[in-house]
């Protein structure tokens, strides 16, 4: 659901599904062999509960809570600036960049590795402390050709810090992703 005021605070309740992560390379889920031994994440029903305002009608703020309700992967949160610096209507541009963090089960979840973790991979033990953890930037520019058709173009850069960047899982601190969709809506 998702409630608004008019001075521009809004609400947001959201379920969503974590894929989890793989130790070996997968097609559909995050994954590689160089976790063999890791063993899998499962997959997880989440919420997520978000509160943002609404500044002006190109820029917002807000803050968000991932909480998942079948697993007890821990918990991440991420605070999150949002510049529309070209909006009408047949184009709509975005910069967003978010800070990331997550309490200490998350963290150990995705990022550390346990001592049985460590026996059957031949990685060290490492304790990932809880806290702030990456920055994820996105632009986004989506265009409607027509009512019906349309197109989104997404670039997305994410950076690893202190916590989750040393552990020695992790093979590549910054990512960058691109995705190019396009869209009939009926």
């Amino acid at each position: 659901y998702d409630l608004q005021s008019d001075s521009g605070l809004y609400l947001e309740h959201t379920l969503g599904y974590s894929l989890g992560r793989s130790d070996s390379n997968s097609n559909w889920r995050d994954g590689s062999d160089k976790l063999k031994g890791m063993g899998n994440i499962n997959a997880t029903v989440n919420t997520a509960v978000a509160v943002g305002w609404a500044v002006t009608p190109w820029l917002s703020l807000e803050g968000k809570t991932i909480l998942p309700l079948s697993d007890g992967q821990g918990v991440k949160y991420q605070t999150s600036i949002t510049l529309l610096p070209i909006q009408n209507e047949t184009n709509t541009v975005a910069f967003q960049s978010a800070a990331l963090f997550g309490d200490s089960r998350y963290m150990n979840t995705f990022y550390g590795v346990s001592r049985n973790q460590s026996f059957h991979s031949g990685y060290a033990q490492y304790q990932a402390n809880s806290g702030f953890y990456g920055v994820d930037s996105t632009l986004t520019w989506s265009h409607q050709f027509t009512p019906h058709w349309s197109t989104a173009a997404n670039i997305e850069y994410t950076r690893l810090v202190e916590h989750a960047k040393d552990s020695p899982i992790v093979f590549k601190p910054n990512q960058t992703s691109a995705t190019l969709a396009f869209i009939y809506n009926f």
